[in-house]
Formats: C-alpha cells, structure tokens, sequence
C-alpha cells in the first residue's frame, strides 16, 4: 500500500481474548477455564472446551476466512519514471536538434525501465477477473501485476477509476475464478463482527477479526487526490497494516462489505482506527466504470459545513452576526453557478436536513446520498429556511453542469488529463529560455497529469515529442489518440521530468 500520511487499517485479534476475559466467571463464580487445582494429578494436562458457559458460542470465523481469502489477491505497482538531471532548464540545443529523447546532449538519464513503487490487495468480483482495489494503490502505474491465492500471477488491465472515492477497477485474462459477492453495506450494524483480508507487510492471505465501530465517517483524506471527495466510511478495528489497502472487509459470512482503505494511526501502522469504502457505493463505481467508461455523479453544486460542528457555527454567527443554533443537518453557505441546487431555488442559508426522505447529519453523508446517484436522477431535498420546511424536487447535474450521462468517448483529451492551459507569455519564455510550452493553470486531482505528478503552474514542453505551446496543441496531439503518452515537464525549480501514462 502506498503510504496515506496518518491512516491505514485495524483490528480484533488481540481483543478477543480480553473480551473473553469479562465472561470467565459462571453463575457459581468459578473459572469454566481452569480446572481445580486439587484435583488435578502432577505432570497431567486437561483440555476444556473453549465454550464456557456465558450464554453464546464464541464466534466462528473458518469458514469466512475459508470463502474470502480465495478472492484477495496481492497487487504490485510497477512505475515507468525518467528523470533528465540537467544543469540549466532548457537546452538550447533542442531548438536545432529535436528532443533530448532525440538528441542525448551533455545530459544524464535514468534508464527507462518499469520499478516496482508500491504493494497492495485486491478483491476479486467476479469469475471472469474483474477485481477491485483502491485507487492509490494503482495510481501512476506503466504496470500492475496480480498474484491470486494460488501464487499464479498476471498483468492486469486498468479499466478505470474513480479518485473521489479511492476506487480502481482491473481486469485480468481468465476465467472461473473464486470471486466475493457484494452485500448490502447499509444493512450492517454498528458491533456487528467483520474480517479484513488482505497482504499486510507482504504476509499473503492475513485475515483479522474485529467489529463495526462506526458508519458514515469522513476523515478528510481523499480530498489529496480528489476534488469532490465522497468520505463516508465503515471504521472498524480490524487490524490493517501497510499492504492491506485495496483487501476485503466482509461479514461473518465472507462476504463484502467494504473495501479497506485507510487507517488512522500515529504510527503509521495498527493502531485501533480503520476505514473501508462501503460495498453499496463500490458496487455503483464498478457498474459506471463497466457500463460508461468514466464514473456518473450527481452534484447540488453547494458550499456548507456541518450543522452539529460547534465551532463552525460560532465562526458562521461570527461572520454573518447570525444566532444558529448547533443542530443536525447541513448550512449551504455558497452556491455555484448553474448548479443543480441554485437552479431549484436552495438559497444561500438554507438548512438541508433531509435527503429522499434519510435525515442528513453531516456533509459528507450528504455527499454521500448524491454522489452515489447520476446526472439526470432526482432527488427531494428537505430543506429548513427560518422557521418553515419545504421539499424540493431537484434533477441532479454533472460537474459541468450538464443532466446527460456521459461516456469516456465523449472526454475531450484536456478533460482526460485534467488540466486548464494557457500559453506562456513572451517574457516567460525570454525568463526561462524557451520558446514553446504551455503552463498549468487550474488541476483536477483526478485526472492523469495529477496522478502523473504534474502540479499547477509547472510548465508542459511536449507531448509524445511533439511541442506544444497551446492548449489546441494538446488537444490536437491527442485527438483520438489511444496507447502510452509521453510527456515533459518542468516544475518550479526548472527540473524537467519525462513521464508517461496511458490512454485508452
């Protein structure tokens, strides 16, 4: 698992034994795990069965461990990275002599060959290879090998993702493969008892027991790769280590109900406080992914915070010299343009309370609800202005503002990557030496150029080794365009990078 800075997965097999620990005593106050020591001859050993008498049979978990661990695989990511160590930013000879790819002038570089830059775990869904897993854990792969239960390894095919809500789809090249079935993740109950399967630290095939701690959780950690961010998590504490991310978190049948995802640890490791994305929310992920290509979401297009957040309401009070009280739902504090919301008459102010009827508690239940819907469905949103309430009916948009379900097809190539451009100004190119390339003016987190490193403001020099100096120039390059992208770049400090991903 690549390392999300302070959160991993947890769990139960430590607190087993301290939770039998409260139930040693029978009704006559005695131990049903310890024999008299008086009647017990020296040098014999007695055997007791590990069902005392305190009302219920300890959980069994073999046959679940049995079913599931036969549908985690281990996922290794390979990265295709060059460097262009150079002294100055730009050469001048790449004027007169095409591309240091071309021309290797004066210049160091690191061979072009696949490293292996991070370790994770995957969920088999179904007997033809389709297998799930999280999005950090493939992100800026050339290569993605899968090891089965079996040792038997393949290269997969990344089918797609999903950065909002850490999700990656792979395919590999078989058939009649043991696979998990998604159950209703809505259905399971805080204490319910869960497994976590997965390859922590290497160690394939690790099964951890523990239970649900909570539902709905946002840990504000996706928003490092994603723009809109859907957080609402299944914690338990299940032990998951580094490695584990990507594995299975089922039911005491074996059967999904989330995809481990994150921890929160000091440490860095087990620590008590683990995170999967729910099987409800996967399972549409997977089938937009299947069926379009590309994730369908639905957007309010609104700003707000929690209404039950304290001090968030104090700063509101504060600023607007407002006296809301702290209670349950969500204050909309900005509307964006041509949204769903602002188009259905929500007001700046409004309290959302309630979503097709499900009471809203939080923002990111919220998100939740209408992230897991697709532009084009509706939705009726009970919402609290002063004293009164009112409902309205809402058709849900795309970020851009748009009812239509889209596929990949329909991406332009800048949409794909990710990215705004605007040309570089005649005294940017007299300041850095150059006369082509464009900067990076706006970056969605989501897309390729992100996950390939890129950051706002860097400046973009050429695409498969053809220049560019405009956005039209990208766009054109990459028309139609399907298979390995190579692209350079220069960061801040002039450093020029040759990196590549694939599109498809």
């Amino acid at each position: 698992m690549k390392k999300y800075t302070g959160y991993l997965l947890v769990g139960l097999v430590s607190s087993m034994t301290t939770m039998g620990g409260f139930y040693l005593m029978n009704e006559n106050g005695s131990n049903p795990f310890i024999t008299n020591a008086s009647n017990q001859k020296n040098g014999d050993f007695e055997f007791v069965d590990y069902k005392g008498n305190y009302g219920y049979d300890a959980p069994n978990f073999v046959q679940a461990s049995n079913k599931a661990v036969h549908t985690v695989v281990s996922i290794k990511n390979y990265s295709n990275q060059r460097q262009q160590q150079q002294q100055q930013f730009f050469d001048p000879f790449d004027f007169f002599f095409g591309q240091p790819e071309q021309q290797q002038r004066g210049r160091q570089q690191q061979p072009d060959q696949d490293q292996p830059s991070g370790m994770g775990s995957g969920v088999i869904i179904s007997q033809d290879g389709y297998i799930v897993t999280n999005n950090h854990v493939i992100q800026g792969a050339s290569k993605i090998e899968v090891t089965l239960n079996n040792q038997k390894s393949y290269i997969a095919e990344l089918v797609g993702t999903d950065p909002s809500t850490d999700i990656a789809l792979l395919k590999i090249s078989e058939k009649g493969l043991p696979f998990t079935k998604f159950v209703d993740s809505d259905a399971i109950n805080v204490g319910d008892w869960v497994l976590a399967v997965g390859n922590p630290f290497g160690l394939t095939s690790t099964v951890t027991a523990g239970i649900v701690s909570a539902k709905g959780r946002s840990i504000n950690i996706l928003g490092k790769n994603s723009e809109s961010p859907i957080e609402s998590f299944i914690q338990t504490d299940a032990a998951i280590n580094p490695g584990n991310s990507g594995g299975a978190l089922v039911n005491a049948n074996g059967d999904l109900i989330g995809i481990n995802t994150a921890i929160s640890s000091p440490t860095g490791a087990y620590s008590g406080y683990g995170f999967a994305v729910p099987a409800n929310l996967v399972k549409k992920v997977v089938e937009d992914i299947k069926s379009y290509g590309i994730v369908q979401r639905g957007y309010l297009g609104i700003k707000g915070f929690d209404l039950s957040n304290e001090d968030a309401v104090k700063q509101y009070n504060k600023q607007f010299k407002k006296n809301i009280k702290t209670d349950n739902g969500v204050m909309v504090t900005e509307l964006v343009a041509k949204g769903s919301a602002i188009d259905s008459g929500i007001e700046e102010g409004d309290i959302i309370t309630a979503v097709d009827g499900k009471p809203i508690t939080s923002f990111s239940s919220l998100s939740f609800i209408v992230g897991s819907k697709r532009p084009g469905d509706n939705v009726a949103l009970t919402v609290r202005r002063g004293n009164s309430e009112k409902t309205y009916n809402i058709t849900l948009k795309d970020a851009k503002g748009s009812t239509k379900v889209r596929s990949k097809s329909d991406l332009t190539p800048t949409e794909v990557l990710g990215a705004e451009f605007e040309p570089l100004t005649e005294r940017q190119k007299d300041s850095f030496g150059i006369n082509y390339g464009v900067m990076v003016k706006h970056l969605d987190n989501s897309g390729k150029l992100a996950a390939a490193g890129v950051q706002e403001e860097f400046i973009i020099l050429s695409i498969n080794d053809k220049n560019v100096s405009s956005q039209d120039d990208i766009e054109k390059i990459l028309k139609n365009y399907k298979g390995r992208v190579s692209i350079k770049f220069a960061d801040y400090y002039g450093r020029i990078y040759t990196k590549g991903f694939t599109m498809d």
